[in-house]
């Protein structure tokens, strides 16, 4: 995310403290699902200038909220009810039961997002294949190198990366036609996911047994196109969605929460000025945010939904090829990451708190 890290340093969170625990990450190792090295490469090497860092999400909210007045947030507060009162103002009714009455509403409310639905949007796509996630915990200290390791499989694939120096991030991505009866059983799904690689290596079945049962979820993967004309705007009535609630993609290119990054960056900027100018500078303003953001965002759900596809092969003859001929020989890491290189412009400082 080498992009989207030097807007978190714009954001002002470029102490020492918080650049050290956003880990960076210098090699990638590939590997099929018997344990053969297929291809290893050190990033600077393969993209020069490019960085890559693993970042915790709990870690990535608690530096994003510690930049806000305490009080500010108020959680476990899921918007039950949104309706409009009068020409400028929006009622929010929260599952707690407090109501806010706001002038502007920005949704990042996620893939099953309550504004999104109200707004008109359809409901996310499923894609094939459903994916398990988890953080093992090395109470002494993991002992991996800062490298992200990928195996491959017949559609099937794995993954793990350290993220710190006691928490190693891991997922699992599996085709399935259907996405399932929803488990709510921890250890039942632990216990799915080791069954779904119980015969690869060795290190990646420590890192899964290593994590707590409570932690390890399991989703369908999902995205929406946002074809030109075929849905509503990204906002109506000061109103506006960002993130997952506008433009969910599946975790291909590693972009989904970057996304949301630059949509916070791009949004700030332009209501930053529209908000001292009164209500037609602020429609105007978001409906600049929707033309910007569109014509990154589209291209990069398509991109992402296609690499998956792609990834996920279970044809023995493609995997072969994949595995002793496109990995080794024909992929190069370059112009698979030049959709991380962008830059935002800078936002006015803010004051700490």
């Amino acid at each position: 995310m080498g992009g989207e890290f030097w807007m978190l340093l714009e954001l002002g969170m470029n102490s020492g403290a918080n650049s050290s625990r956003f880990r960076a990450v210098c090699r990638m190792v590939m590997r099929s699902e018997d344990g053969r090295e297929l291809r290893s490469f050190m990033f600077e090497e393969e993209a020069p200038g490019q960085e890559v860092r693993a970042v915790e999400r709990k870690l990535l909210l608690e530096t994003l909220a510690s930049r806000l007045p305490s009080g500010a947030i108020s959680f476990s507060s899921r918007v039950r009810k949104i309706e409009k009162q009068g020409m400028d103002e929006t009622l929010l009714e929260l599952d707690n039961g407090n109501k806010v009455l706001a002038k502007i509403v920005i949704g990042c409310d996620g893939v099953r997002s309550p504004i999104a639905k109200w707004m008109g949007f359809a409901e996310p796509n499923y894609v094939g294949h459903c994916a398990f996630r988890g953080l093992a915990l090395y109470p002494e200290g993991q002992p991996f190198k800062q490298k992200v390791n990928y195996i491959y499989g017949r559609g099937l694939r794995a993954g793990y990366v350290p993220v710190s120096t006691t928490k190693v991030y891991w997922f699992i991505c599996f085709n399935r036609p259907t996405p399932g009866q929803k488990i709510t059983d921890p250890a039942l799904l632990k216990k799915e996911a080791i069954m779904l690689v119980s015969n690869w290596p060795r290190e990646l079945l420590d890192v899964i047994h290593k994590t707590p049962d409570d932690v390890v979820i399991k989703t369908p993967l999902v995205d929406r196109w946002l074809w030109p004309g075929l849905g509503p705007p990204a906002s109506t009535d000061n109103v506006v969605v960002v993130g997952d609630a506008w433009h969910p993609m599946t975790p291909n290119l590693g972009q989904g929460a970057c996304c949301a990054l630059e949509d916070a960056i791009v949004l700030s900027r332009k209501l930053a000025g529209a908000i001292k100018n009164g209500p037609e500078s602020i429609d105007k303003a978001l409906r600049d945010y929707s033309l910007e953001r569109w014509t990154r965002i589209f291209p990069l759900t398509i991109r992402a939904n296609l690499v998956g596809v792609l990834l996920q092969w279970d044809n023995l003859a493609v995997c072969a090829f994949r595995n002793n001929v496109m990995i080794p020989k024909l992929v190069r890491l370059g112009p698979f990451l030049e959709h991380t290189n962008f830059e935002c412009e800078l936002l006015e400082p803010v004051a700490s708190v």
